[in-house]
């Protein structure tokens, strides 16, 4: 007896749809399952044989062959348990509807029939509706995940029982709904907030221009000058996701972990702030199977790099292409995947190893040679694609004492969300731009004319500071956002003033 339900599986961050054929015939007892499958899906032969029956089904002993199609496409995971034992229970007439070629069904069993939670449930809910599938039939944990696909009716199941009830029609199960939580409605609660900063005025404007054009950012300082204080405070003044910028963000989620915990879809921008010892695969992605780094974590949100030169020059050297491109591509011997990787990049370094290297009230006790093998590093390349560099001096007593009333992040976030409104009128004939910053040569070109004073003015800095193009260029992305930030079309030489002064890298002077 032939039979055969869909299912899905996943590559890269995207879902596609798989046939799930079986096949009983008599013969010498046997269960093999072909179609390229990772040993996860090997296993399912016992998960599969043990959850039917402790569930009271009987399991037929004959020849039983599993193809999962296409086959020249490798499939992983433990999802295609539950779609494997309902097309067993189909073709061994145990199940008599024959509609079930409108149902999508993924899930993992459990010896004893229970239905666990799958990693990927969001991409592979798309691809079904993109299919004309009408039913998903998906783990109750995640079905709050899969209800943000519309147009397809999402069915939670806790165990194989009820999956085999409602595909013969003897059990009627509702659909899941969306349930919106707080951060849906824009109510988003941070615990921390620049209120809590004191002093630090110019670097908190730095943030805001950066937050308002997606600009990446350099802090550099001493010890306990606030930097990483001033960064973990990054994404409260980020600006509101948009919803296919929160699926996106989602589906990334969605494969890299299971996000039954997380209730659904993600709505807060992510804060990556891997340690320094990671690996380059761990940051830009990877393993025999590739899954997303954290680049590709922190897509639409920030990658907080804490000490800088502390990282291995390798893998600082790994982010140069997502930086100018967008996304990152891994390539294995048995595949190769793109994951999205848009991010802000945020660092943080000390000017030198002990620290105090150009502090007023500390002495440095390194040498020069030292110094020089600590910025050697990070290559002229890499800082030359961050666009904010900034000092962060150690604050004096009387500055610590003030009293005086402290913007809060919600005042600064709504002059950030201000300036992102202007940047979308602006870029909303293109489909790969939202913000300043990924502005390409025709988009600077078109939205970043000066006057005679600014061109001038940017000439000198260039002379003096040693700029390449690619400086002057995001000189211009800058000062475009210090011009969106005070309400103004054209950029003057004040907004130009302001832009140059965030190139300058002192502590490699």
């Amino acid at each position: 007896m032939l039979s055969k339900v869909f299912s899905c599986s996943v590559r890269g961050i995207d879902g596609f749809p798989v046939d799930v054929e079986v096949d009983i015939s008599n013969g010498l007892p046997m269960f093999s399952i072909v179609g390229l499958p990772d040993n996860a899906i090997r296993e399912s032969r016992d998960r599969v044989k043990a959850a039917l029956m402790n569930s009271g089904y009987s399991f037929p002993n004959k020849r039983i062959t599993v193809n999962l199609a296409p086959a020249d496409h490798k499939k992983e995971g433990a999802g295609f348990d539950l779609p494997i034992a309902i097309a067993l229970l189909l073709a061994a007439e145990t199940i008599k509807n024959v509609e079930l070629n409108k149902y999508c069904i993924i899930g993992e069993l459990s010896l004893d029939g229970g239905v666990k939670p799958v990693r990927g449930i969001l991409p592979m809910v798309i691809a079904a509706q993109e299919r004309g599938l009408d039913t998903a039939i998906v783990p109750a944990a995640n079905s709050n995940e899969a209800a943000v696909v519309k147009d397809i009716k999402i069915i939670g199941v806790n165990h194989l029982s009820e999956a085999v009830e409602f595909c013969n029609g003897t059990a009627l199960l509702e659909s899941a709904t969306y349930q919106k939580t707080r951060s849906d409605s824009g109510n988003v609660r941070f615990e921390i907030d620049y209120a809590d900063v004191k002093g630090q005025k110019h670097a908190k404007r730095a943030l805001e221009v950066a937050a308002a054009g997606g600009h990446n950012l350099l802090f550099s300082g001493p010890p306990g000058s606030g930097k990483t204080m001033l960064a973990q405070r990054l994404p409260t003044i980020l600006p509101d996701l948009e919803f296919n910028e929160s699926l996106e963000i989602t589906k990334i989620y969605s494969v890299a972990q299971p996000l039954y915990e997380t209730k659904g879809l993600l709505t807060v921008r992510p804060f990556r702030a891997p340690h320094h010892t990671i690996s380059d695969a761990g940051l830009i992605g990877g393993g025999t199977y590739p899954k997303p780094g954290e680049i590709s974590l922190a897509h639409h949100g920030v990658l907080f790099l804490d000490e800088l030169p502390e990282f291995s020059k390798h893998v600082l050297e790994t982010l140069r292409q997502p930086l100018e491109e967008g996304a990152v591509t891994v390539s294995r011997a048995n595949m190769s995947v793109t994951y999205p990787a848009n991010f802000m990049l945020v660092c943080s370094l000390n000017p030198c190893p002990c620290g105090y290297y150009g502090d007023t009230h500390n002495r440095c006790s390194c040498t020069p040679a030292q110094i020089q093998r600590y910025h050697s590093k990070m290559s002229g390349p890499l800082l030359d694609r961050i666009d904010i560099s900034l000092d962060v001096p150690a604050l004096k007593f009387n500055e610590l004492q003030q009293d005086d009333a402290i913007e809060k992040s919600a005042e600064i976030r709504s002059r950030v969300n201000r300036c992102r409104k202007i940047q979308q009128k602006r870029f909303e004939s293109s489909a790969s731009i939202t913000c300043n910053a990924q502005m390409g040569s025709s988009e600077i070109e078109e939205h970043c004319t000066l006057d005679k004073s600014s061109e001038k003015l940017i000439e000198k800095s260039m002379d003096k500071l040693g700029l390449s193009a690619r400086g002057y260029h995001r000189i211009l992305k800058i000062a475009r956002t210090v011009a969106d930030l005070s309400g103004t079309a054209e950029i003057g030489t004040s907004h130009v003033a302001e832009a140059i002064q965030y190139r300058r890298m002192s502590f490699l002077q």
